[in-house]
């Protein structure tokens, strides 16, 4: 991380949030019939939720032991989720 860490924290954030929305937006279409999605979409979007905050939750417990700067502990906690909405979002924006 650069030595603008609430900076990058605040940019990694609203992309993180960008991303969530397409995927929303994603699914959303698919229901309706509008974007092609799997049918086993509308498992997915529940099933990840669980495993994805647990990560966050451990990394940042994990980085609040080892004695991180507050920045730290809120990138450690974006990153598994970052993660996971980059991730969905590359998938689904793609056609079939």
């Amino acid at each position: 991380m650069s030595g603008n860490g609430y900076i990058d924290n605040m940019f990694g954030t609203a992309r993180m949030m960008a991303e969530a929305q397409s995927v929303v937006a994603y699914r959303m279409l698919g229901m309706a019939g509008f974007w092609p999605v799997a049918p086993s979409e509308t498992m997915r979007m529940t099933m990840e939720k669980a495993p994805a905050f647990a990560a966050a939750q451990m990394a940042a417990w994990q980085a609040v032991i080892s004695g991180a700067s507050p920045d730290r502990i809120m990138a450690a906690w974006l990153k598994p989720i970052g993660k996971e909405t980059s991730a969905n979002q590359k998938r689904l924006s793609r056609r079939r």
